[in-house]
């Protein structure tokens, strides 16, 4: 085996010294000696170099780039892969090199004698001051790092110029100038607190020049040690439990569950799941004065988050990438982003994700395909990431799309892919590590309790369905999460699955502490419809027919408005919510559907109601205090039903659906009034409730406000959110509101934009 190793770093070396003269001889006469000159660019220490693959840089040797000047190499194989090690080795990561010294004992002085914690961290030790040197040795050559240890001013990672600024006010900071413009400046003081500040606030502002950090003072041996400490740090790889460490900054769980005014820590704002805001700078008096504020875009076609925002800071995610912002201006405070994943199907391959969590020092999100990620707050640097399919057999459709949800010192997160076929569960995390907690599964296997509800076939040989791909809600009183979960698999044929299929098309209440199920309750048993049971939970506190109750309130995709006591369960109220309703005469006493028989998918197709879309679907859902309105964007429309192999179900020909805001008496279930809509009934717009005004995402793609009272128009301004358009950028967010620098905010996504309104 040594000898093995040995011949083989011989041919290296070997092939490195003939890359050296093949090298000079072909492309000296522009890159020199590698560093470049003017006739050709710097090869060494080059990211770009550095981010290629070996076969990427053969390509490009081999066949040039001659649109900007660069000629073909079509060498012999062996010259090509020697020119190939050498331009690789010029711009290698540290962590390929294994540079000489004693990695632990660089370790030991960085957090110890070096003092180098109390600016940076390290996954997730030290300081969150300065730049986070988790990933360094992956990222930068050695020289690189050599360099900014030695001689720090040299070159400043942009971002980490510092910066004295005098307010108005006669107040001092000082900090990392994180971002600036000519209108607004972005500081982080070395406590890692953002103060985020408008031009009309500074009285001066002084960059400083060179670094903050102090040359290093190490001996020779505990540079070289510490050089070969940062040369071998790579990252936080996925599925490791992260050490126990501190999370001391941002939000306590205290304030994500009562937000401070004019926060929203959640994706819906409070755990609770009710887009209500006691915030009252915007009323109906007011609201026709909105104007634009910002516009931030992200590179995707249609964005379906909605923003979060703690202390002055937004923010909002995208395919496998999340941006901090200052909610003010809309500028970057950090970005964080990886390659979208090749395995994944469905709308997670589609780059959806709808936003998300913050808890500490931690801001949470999901990838395409379903790893969940903590992020740090000031620097966006990975602290620990878990594999939410670890222990899960077949792995083929399993992705995430949802915003997680925190509760308590864990962060709850569900997987999307029923559509496709898999088996449905729900996670628990702890927030420090990253450990999982607990599962619950949300439909049997074989054999096991409740598998007498799928009849035939279907759990064997597609796994069941019921996916947990809408974020759920958090009752703190009750120490209970409720979750909505997804259709049974196949969707519109039960030949395979005969029975009610628990627990899918349900709410479940699990005990926080332990995912063991409280209750549940099933909306649509033996579903053929694709009718899940996403929709958003939404818990409230009030008089319920003259009595104090808990409530739990969901307009079910089914077509029925449902109230709960969330307590135990008991079904309270169960009537519909919209005129076209053909699968079911209403809700029994013993809590199940009335179904009306003869209306099953059929090869041919048959005519139900509502369509596939459903009477609404995930768009948030809102309930006023003042008021006592529930509000939902309704959807009137058919469809026909056909059943696999043709299962796709089809929309009507000259009858098409209709959009409406509807504003609902929760102890009775009749319609209060209502917004009629005009456009194709294919939009996912929310609601947001406000200072005594409903916000919503119109279907012909503007943004609505009206009276919460009457229904009144107020104002809109037109987005072309539509799918009307024909080009798929129908709206699929839902508006939300903040305050930033005393100033309240409305803020949603259209498009690929996340636009902020606010008053003059």
């Amino acid at each position: 085996m040594i000898r093995c190793l040995v011949i083989a770093f011989a041919a290296l070396a070997v092939a490195a010294q003939d890359g050296r003269a093949l090298f000079e001889k072909n492309c000296s006469v522009c890159h020199g000696d590698g560093h470049g000159t003017e006739r050709g660019p710097n090869l060494a220490n080059n990211r770009k170099v550095r981010g290629a693959t070996a076969a990427e840089l053969r390509a490009l040797i081999r066949d040039g780039v001659p649109s900007r000047g660069m000629p073909a190499f079509p060498l012999p194989e062996a010259e090509l892969g020697a020119v190939t090690l050498l331009v690789r080795s010029l711009s290698a990561p540290a962590s390929e090199n294994h540079p000489a010294g004693d990695a632990a004992a660089g370790e030991r002085y960085f957090f110890g004698d070096g003092g180098c914690a109390s600016c940076h961290m390290v996954k997730g030790r030290g300081k969150a001051a300065g730049p986070d040197l988790s990933s360094v040795g992956r990222d930068m050559t050695y020289a690189e790092i050599e360099e900014a240890v030695r001689q720090p001013a040299a070159k400043i990672k942009p971002g980490y110029q510092m910066a004295s600024v005098t307010l108005q006010n006669g107040r001092t900071l000082r900090g990392f100038a994180r971002n600036q413009s000519r209108y607004n400046l972005q500081l982080q003081d070395m406590s890692g607190t953002f103060h985020l500040l408008r031009s009309e606030e500074i009285a001066t502002t002084r960059l400083e020049a060179g670094s903050v950090m102090a040359a290093a003072q190490c001996s020779a041996v505990e540079c070289r040690d510490v050089l070969a400490y940062l040369s071998e740090l790579t990252g936080v790889g996925p599925g490791k439990p992260a050490a126990q460490l501190a999370n001391e900054g941002g939000p306590k769980f205290a304030e994500v569950a009562n937000p401070k005014p004019g926060d929203w820590p959640s994706y819906h704002g409070k755990l609770t799941g009710n887009r209500h805001s006691e915030l009252t700078q915007i009323t109906p008096a007011n609201v026709k004065n909105l104007t634009l504020q910002w516009v931030f875009p992200i590179n995707h076609n249609v964005l379906e988050l909605t923003p979060v925002v703690v202390d002055g800071v937004m923010y909002v995610s995208g395919p496998n990438q999340v941006f901090a912002l200052d909610a003010r201006a809309g500028r970057t405070l950090w970005h964080y982003q990886r390659g979208r994943s090749p395995e994944a199907k469905g709308d997670p391959a589609k780059g959806t994700n709808r936003g998300v969590a913050v808890l500490g020092d931690r801001v949470f999100v999901v990838t395409d395909n379903a790893h969940l990620l903590a992020l740090h707050r000031v620097t966006g640097e990975l602290l620990w990431e878990s594999v939410i399919t670890e222990g899960v057999t077949d792995k083929t459709n399993i992705g995430n799309t949802a915003a997680p949800l925190v509760v308590n010192d864990m962060v709850v997160a569900g997987v999307s892919g029923g559509d496709m076929g898999m088996r449905g569960y729900l996670d628990a995390y702890k927030v420090s590590t990253g450990e999982r907690v607990w599962r619950f599964w949300t439909v049997p296997q074989p054999g096991e309790p409740l598998s007498e509800t799928w009849g035939g076939t279907a759990l064997a040989k597609f796994g069941g369905g019921g996916a947990t791909w809408m974020t759920g809600t958090f009752d703190p009183e009750t120490q209970t999460v409720f979750w909505g979960t997804g259709n049974p698999y196949p969707a519109m044929n039960g030949d395979e699955r005969k029975g009610d299929n628990l627990y899918s098309d349900s709410v479940i209440a699990l005990d926080a502490a332990t995912g063991k199920l409280k209750w549940h309750y099933q909306f649509t048993p033996h579903d053929l419809y694709d009718w899940d049971a996403g929709q958003t939970p939404l818990l409230v506190n009030r008089k319920y027919k003259g009595e104090d109750k808990k409530l739990l309130i969901q307009a079910n995709r089914n077509g029925f408005l449902y109230v709960f006591d969330r307590v135990n369960g008991k079904l309270l109220l169960a009537e519909k919510f919209v005129d076209k309703m053909t699968w079911a005469k209403g809700i029994g006493k013993d809590g199940r559907p009335i179904v009306i028989p003869g209306l099953e998918p059929t090869r041919d197709g048959t005519k139900v109601c509502p369509n596939v879309l459903g009477a609404t679907n995930w768009p948030s859902m809102a309930l006023s205090p003042a008021t006592g309105f529930f509000y939902v964007m309704a959807r009137e429309a058919c469809g026909i039903y056909v059943k696999p192999p043709n299962w796709n179900p089809k929309p009507i020909p000259l009858e098409p659906g209709q959009m409406f805001l509807r504003a609902l008496d929760i102890e009775t279930g009749k319609r209060v009034w209502e917004v009629p809509q005009i456009g194709p009934a294919d939009s996912w717009g929310g609601v947001l409730s406000t200072g005594g005004v409903i916000f919503f995402g119109e279907d012909s793609g503007a943004l609505g406000a009206v009276d919460a009272k009457t229904g009144k128009d107020l104002w809109h301004i037109q987005t072309n959110a539509s799918a009307a358009l024909g080009d798929g950028h129908s709206w699929r967010s839902s508006p939300m509101t903040y305050m930033a620098g005393g100033k309240q905010y409305i803020a949603f996504a259209a498009g690929p934009n996340i636009l902020s309104f606010g008053l003059p």
